[in-house]
């Protein structure tokens, strides 16, 4: 991945989009986005990478990057694998997780854990069940472990992320607690 100086967007040599933020000390962890969108990875205007930014940071986390990239098998496990060899304590992956033949980041993301932590996954399309978020609840999205990192995958609409962070925010502070408690 390539940021440009400032934090602009570049674009990384499997040609993702990424966007860097600055934010000051964590509180929870380190966290990497990554928005897996055909139109956003083409530089189409990012809407949801930034709301997943600003929900994790009021969770408290500092978020690393926010990085596009096309529902392509190969370019969302390329992704997850550089934010886990990268050190995030968490990484989300917005997007690709419903039912059309694009949709592919849980395959992609089978590929990246060493553990699956199912009781996340239903969690998040439980509450979505409870809000109404019909894209959560229809999400095939996984959650689970690879190396120290927490690896989510949430529904890539608004109300899915709203939701899924509400969600998510308590059980992922948990779990890198957890794994950082291993790794010392």
């Amino acid at each position: 991945m390539r940021v440009l100086p400032g934090g602009s967007v570049g674009l990384s040599p499997l040609g993702a989009t990424v966007s860097s933020m600055e934010i000051d000390a964590p509180v929870a962890g380190r966290a990497l986005v990554v928005v897996v969108d055909d139109r956003t990875a083409h530089g189409a205007e990012d809407s949801i990478g930034p709301l997943v930014t600003e929900l994790l940071t009021e969770a408290g986390f500092l978020v690393d990057a926010s990085v596009s990239v096309q529902a392509d098998e190969v370019e969302i496990r390329n992704a997850l694998n550089t934010a886990v060899i990268g050190g995030v304590d968490l990484v989300i992956s917005v997007g690709g997780t419903g039912m059309s033949p694009r949709d592919v980041t849980p395959e992609a993301t089978s590929q990246v854990l060493d553990r699956e932590l199912p009781g996340i996954s239903e969690a998040l399309r439980s509450s979505g069940r409870v809000a109404g978020s019909l894209d959560a609840v229809l999400s095939r999205g996984l959650a689970g472990v690879s190396g120290s990192t927490l690896v989510v995958n949430l529904a890539g609409s608004r109300a899915a992320v709203r939701d899924g962070m509400a969600t998510l925010s308590p059980l992922a502070s948990r779990v890198v607690d957890e794994l950082s408690g291993l790794a010392e």
